[in-house]
């Protein structure tokens, strides 16, 4: 059976490249659209024409067409509203990153999942190929990773989540503080530093270029010369390696999705890297009571998102 997939507003590119990817392959489709974002009527049915999409008027409308709700709103303080179409029909949602940013969404998010919302996200670097090789590598030479250099542009938060993320798919751990190490400045654009310490021992640091699409380089250091390797992620493929997973969910088949708890944990680790440099480089634990008064503003980010947007879909 072809699964089917609704698109909840066309914000980014990843309705396209999800829907491309899709369409490679005989397990599911987009179906259905509901746009409720900064993209005009003109996007919206150019995308649905050249997909066959039904363009739906709500949300719940929509909710009732597809097998499973994919949000790819800009704006992540929008996202919980999208959900409750789907929590009435026992249906799940898919949350592109990234989901939430702010503790109090955090808990709002969790407690969905807990009462038996099926929720699901959200950056693709989680279930990328090169999660496997290097944790293959590893465990093939009996080594343990010491630390993990990774880079990251754009912004801090939207497109940064990839970054923190990916550290904690690699090192299959959770961060225990962040602090921030320093800004360059010989150029025309800033570069942010973080510093992480993950519960096993092991650190790494997120160096984030604002401003600057700059591939995912990664360097992993390990005690075992062997089992060091540097590479940039293949990102042709992380669509591909994500919705894989996804589509394994919904067919009901063995997958390595991870659940809620483990995906709020990047959000609280980009909160205190965050609140580390409001402190002027102080480090600051994923538990600190402080991390409540730290946000990423949704509202803000989608102003300015969809002010430099070009009408892409109007491309296809």
């Amino acid at each position: 059976m072809m699964l089917k997939f609704g698109a909840i507003t066309i914000d980014t590119s990843h309705p396209m490249a999800f829907a491309e990817q899709l369409a490679a392959g005989d397990r599911a489709r987009y179906t259905a659209i509901f746009n409720d974002g900064f993209r005009g009527d003109d996007e919206v049915e150019a995308f649905a024409k050249f997909h066959g999409l039904t363009v739906c008027k709500t949300v719940e409308e929509l909710a009732e067409l597809v097998d499973i709700g994919m949000v790819h709103a800009c704006n992540w303080d929008k996202h919980l509203g999208y959900i409750d179409a789907f929590a009435k029909r026992n249906k799940p949602v898919f949350i592109d990153k990234p989901l939430v940013g702010n503790l109090a969404d955090c808990a709002k998010l969790q407690a969905l999942v807990d009462s038996g919302v099926k929720v699901l996200g959200t950056s693709a670097l989680r279930y990328c190929y090169e999660v496997d090789q290097v944790r293959e590598k590893v465990a093939e030479n009996n080594a343990t990773i010491l630390h993990i250099n990774l880079t990251v542009g754009v912004d801090e938060f939207n497109y940064a989540i990839h970054a923190y993320e990916f550290l904690c798919a690699l090192l299959n751990d959770k961060p225990v503080s962040g602090r921030y190490i320093g800004t360059s400045t010989a150029g025309a654009k800033p570069c942010d530093n973080y510093f992480l310490r993950f519960e096993g021992g092991a650190t790494a640091i997120i160096s984030g270029i604002l401003g600057k699409y700059t591939g995912f380089h990664t360097a992993v250091l390990t005690d075992i010369p062997a089992a060091d390797c540097c590479f940039t992620v293949d990102t042709s493929k992380l669509y591909e390696a994500m919705l894989h997973q996804v589509c394994s969910e919904l067919e009901g088949k063995e997958n390595t999705l991870a659940p809620m708890a483990q995906l709020l944990i990047p959000i609280r680790a980009a909160l205190a890297c965050k609140a580390s440099k409001l402190a002027g480089g102080k480090e600051i634990a994923l538990d600190d009571p402080c991390l409540a008064d730290v946000s990423f503003d949704g509202y803000e980010f989608e102003a300015a998102y969809g002010a430099n947007s070009p009408k892409s879909y109007l491309d296809l």
